[in-house]
């Protein structure tokens, strides 16, 4: 499911922290095809935490966090001054508050509910060192496949499966090492998030 999805589903069932990969966000070029994900709306009006490798390195970063900004959603770096590429633990885009520890974030969280406001967080997790693709890089791969979905005119909901599967063809495989990496990385850290909402 995308991350919108899981958001509503996981609220519904009382789940209030969850981990992704990468959310979806807006797309290069959206200021002509307007091609923005579900997911920042969602992140604006569902109180659930969404713990990631930051936006999809293939997505506009600058106007993702702008979308976000807009929207009201807090983006948290955890332990990044910085935010985070998905596969790159670098961009050139700093991220809005920096926590260092699950209990902050969890009671950073919790003084929201507290407070009445709605909506959730982002915490953007960097991958880890050993496994990230250094982000110049990523960049080349990324443009390559991006060249090649406009050749091939690839649109709408099919550019996202295209990217990616084009870049798992160019890195030989290594995407799918990280992508792995960093699953597991936020998945840890998204437990530790929810051991200390747990605790009152």
């Amino acid at each position: 499911t995308t991350v919108a999805a899981t958001m509503i589903a996981a609220h519904l069932a009382g789940i209030s922290v969850f981990a992704t990969g990468g959310i979806g966000g807006v797309h290069k070029g959206a200021e002509t095809s307007f091609d923005i994900s579900a997911d920042l709306d969602e992140l604006a009006r569902t109180p659930v935490i969404v713990v990631s490798a930051g936006a999809k390195a293939i997505l506009d970063i600058a106007k993702t966090l702008e979308v976000l900004e807009t929207r009201g959603v807090p983006v948290v770096g955890f332990g990044t001054n910085v935010m985070p590429a998905f596969w790159s633990r670098q961009s050139p885009y700093p991220v809005p508050l920096r926590l260092d520890e699950p209990q902050a974030i969890a009671a950073f969280f919790r003084t929201r509910q507290e407070l009445g406001l709605d909506g959730g967080m982002l915490v953007a997790n960097p991958v880890p060192a050993a496994s990230e693709i250094p982000a110049e890089e990523m960049a080349q791969h990324i443009e390559t496949a991006q060249r090649m979905a406009d050749e091939k005119g690839v649109s709408g909901k099919a550019v996202t499966p295209f990217l990616l599967a084009t870049i798992l063809e160019l890195t030989a495989g290594r995407s799918l090492v990280t992508n792995i990496a960093l699953v597991e990385n936020n998945a840890r850290l998204a437990a530790q998030i929810a051991a200390a909402l747990a605790i009152r």
